[in-house]
């Protein structure tokens, strides 16, 4: 049976690779190739430079994500320090993060030639083709994982995390759960991606990766051909899945939604695309870790869940604002005076905004997201979830426009389903329907002046909505 990491266990990940559940051969899929989990036990992507990287502190520069996974296993217990460098980190930044840090090695699986100026003296190749390491492997260090925040301007923050903190929400699974096969839309160099990267190889599963230049048909096709039984990704990752004609090329038992507000929409669609699966949405940060999930089908969480999420976690709203304290909080940033984040009286403040209505606790928006209409302040996101109940609406993108009275006022971008068109009187009868719909659910100054029918919104790498107006 899958063995979680208790408190204080120091093994490296790469000890759990022969914990297989139900003694089958376990794999890391990705698009172009597979490699068994169980090879890196007695071999190495990296070649014969594993023992070089022994106590460094090593940037990740890998692009693919099959090669990001191979070489976190390997380097976890290895490395002082390993810093996880997203596929769409700016190469700008690079040069901050390598003094921040004291980068003295680079890990890649393309060429590395045009960062020679970075000065950094060790280069590394990985590749999914493992090479037999017959020699002792090194190993013991307690490695500290580094990641960056999201949706940030400027450098992003470098959050320390360890292995524990990490996986301090990964409980194993009853060996009667069978064959599990994880896949994630997300990309696993971030906080979500990781913990399934993570659930992977300590819960006894295969791993089903993404790549962000797959079309969302192969995709599905690909997650399809592995049997994925417990797929995750965003909302906004989920809406792509349930525009696909590809969607039913997948029957996983397990959906998970986290890292944007669920809607009660798109809980409801997808319920409707997967009836036999188990639909949890679930709130994490890069900071703060696993918070909690909520599988009861409705969006929000009930108030009994904030009060007490159990498996050590702390829960508080405080000035409208979630707020957590955990095992899975982040000791500190790196550099930037070292900020705290954790300790046992340790709240880490998420900036999301969450309000209380008839027992269940709702999230209305980030708190840097607030749009003023004349004094008055708007949540984008608590309009979007209110525009997104509409049954001809797919998705939605709310956003403030100047206005000489109230200083702004709040429009909306709306993509309708791909069966109707967004022009002529059918339309306008749309149109009216979405603003009748505010203003039945919303406060006057919340309510869109203006609705506008675009065929298509733009994503992050992250797999979120690109909020530029906001």
């Amino acid at each position: 049976m899958p063995t979680q990491m208790p408190p204080g266990d120091a093994r490296p990940l790469r000890d759990f690779l022969n914990e297989a559940a139900n003694g089958e051969e376990r794999f890391l899929h990705g698009r172009r190739a597979s490699v068994a989990l169980g090879e890196l036990t007695h071999g190495s992507s990296l070649g014969g430079d594993l023992a070089a990287l022994d106590g460094a502190c090593v940037l990740v520069l890998t692009r693919d994500q099959l090669t990001t996974a191979l070489t976190l296993i390997e380097l976890d217990g290895v490395a002082q320090r390993m810093i996880l460098c997203p596929a769409d980190f700016p190469l700008e930044h690079l040069p901050v993060v390598v003094a921040k840090a004291g980068v003295d090695a680079i890990v890649a699986d393309e060429d590395t030639a045009d960062l020679a100026p970075l000065a950094v003296p060790l280069h590394v190749t990985c590749t999914p083709a493992i090479a037999p390491d017959a020699a002792t492997q090194p190993g013991g260090r307690r490695t500290e994982w580094i990641l960056f925040t999201s949706g940030t301007t400027g450098i992003p923050k470098m959050v320390v995390h360890t292995l524990a903190s990490l996986t301090s929400a990964i409980k194993p699974r009853a060996r009667r759960d069978g064959r599990i096969v994880w896949a994630t839309f997300y990309d696993i160099r971030r906080y979500g991606g990781l913990q399934i990267l993570l659930r992977a190889v300590l819960d006894g599963g295969s791993l089903v990766l993404s790549d962000p230049q797959e079309p969302i048909a192969e995709h599905l096709a690909r997650l399809g051909s592995h049997g994925a039984t417990h797929v995750t990704g965003t909302p906004s990752h989920w809406r792509r899945v349930l525009m696909s004609p590809a969607a039913h090329a997948m029957a996983p038992g397990y959906v998970r939604l986290s890292g944007e507000i669920a809607d009660q929409a798109v809980l409801d669609n997808l319920h409707a695309l997967y009836p036999h699966a188990r639909i949890v949405h679930a709130f994490a940060s890069t900071e703060a870790g696993v918070g909690f999930e909520v599988a009861d089908a409705r969006e929000g969480v009930p108030a009994s869940t904030i009060a007490d999420p159990a498996n050590g976690v702390k829960l508080k709203i405080e000035d409208g604002s979630l707020r957590i304290s955990s095992p899975g909080n982040a000791g500190h940033y790196l550099g930037d005076g070292d900020l705290p984040l954790a300790g046992p009286d340790a709240f880490v403040d998420t900036n999301d905004m969450m309000e209380l209505r008839d027992g269940r606790y709702y999230f209305i928006g980030r708190r840097g997201r607030i749009v003023n209409v004349g004094g008055l302040k708007v949540h984008p996101e608590e309009v979007e979830a209110v525009i997104n109940r509409h049954p001809a609406v797919r998705v939605s993108l709310v956003h403030p426009r100047r206005n000489a009275i109230t200083g702004a006022v709040v429009v909306a971008d709306v993509v309708l389903r791909d069966h109707l068109d967004g022009d002529g009187a059918h339309a306008d009868g749309v149109r009216q329907e979405i603003v009748e719909l505010c203003r039945g659910q919303l406060a006057r100054h919340k309510v869109p002046a203006a609705v506008r029918f675009v065929p298509s919104l733009t994503f992050s790498a992250s797999g979120k909505l690109a909020r530029h107006h906001a």
